[in-house]
């Protein structure tokens, strides 16, 4: 379970990884600044940003909460059926017959299972990257608010 955790982590991250590179901020210097001058008022502006917001874009991104865990499937809902309906079966006298209806029960629900699975996954991977961008905007508004601050336009 640990490096399914991982996995899914890393899909995230890389999902994420597009929308840091596409919101890199122009920063121009508006009053003559040296490129000195512009680059720590750079580094002090990404350190205020990052402690009013407390996110910061050069770090890898991470999930905010577990992904959902994988459920259902066709064949593990059918393997399940059968070995309940062979029981059910049994005691009505026909194993086969009862193992039969029940694998085919049990892979229907293990399929929708599996549908509902996915459905979950993608939810919860629209959450994350809205949190991201959420978090990114408001680092954003910091950081161009304190380089503007300092005389700078930010695009």
């Amino acid at each position: 379970m640990i490096r399914f955790s991982r996995w899914i982590a890393a899909v995230v991250a890389c999902a994420l990884m597009p929308l840091a590179w596409a919101q890199e901020l122009y920063v121009y210097p508006a009053q003559g600044q040296s490129q000195d001058q512009q680059q720590q008022d750079e580094y002090q502006c990404y350190g205020y940003a990052k402690n009013q917001t407390g996110f910061d874009p050069m770090a890898v991104p991470t999930a905010t909460s577990a992904a959902p865990q994988e459920e259902g499937g066709l064949v593990r809902g059918a393997a399940r059926g059968a070995a309940l309906g062979a029981a059910v079966g049994a005691i009505g006298g026909d194993a086969k017959k009862g193992a039969a209806m029940g694998a085919a029960g049990g892979g229907m629900m293990g399929g929708m299972r599996k549908r509902n699975s996915q459905k979950k996954q993608q939810q919860w991977e629209q959450e994350q990257q809205a949190n991201y961008q959420n978090n990114r905007n408001n680092y954003n508004r910091a950081y161009s608010g304190c380089l503007q601050g300092r005389g700078y336009t930010v695009n």
